[in-house]
């Protein structure tokens, strides 16, 4: 069973940006790669546990401003060196001007 947590206000997260929020005791990159696109990754590189969230988010790439890794913020796919793991990838719902993370309970 999954359960929806509310993150963000949709006016909280810039077109083309990442920003870094707590649910349910994890902390996650919020990506909103496109005006009506939301994703939500771990906020932890799998190389060294660089902060996500700060990276910079092009298209559906986001960068470990560490040491250059690229995860796929679609599926939390580490599409470079040095990362060789995933990051956990969760869905997100937006409902008016909320923005909710589903998580595993």
């Amino acid at each position: 069973m999954a359960m929806r947590v509310r993150v963000a206000d949709s006016g909280d997260v810039p077109v083309g940006k990442a920003v870094v929020v707590h649910a349910g005791g994890r902390r996650l990159a919020l990506c909103r790669p496109i005006e009506d696109e939301w994703y939500a990754i771990d906020d932890m590189c799998t190389h060294d546990g660089g902060p996500l969230g700060e990276g910079e988010l092009s298209g559906y790439e986001i960068e470990c401003p560490r040491h250059g890794a690229l995860f796929d913020v679609r599926t939390g796919e580490a599409l470079t060196l040095p990362a060789t793991r995933p990051v956990n990838a969760y869905k997100v719902y937006v409902e008016g001007n909320e923005v909710f993370v589903e998580l595993p309970e």
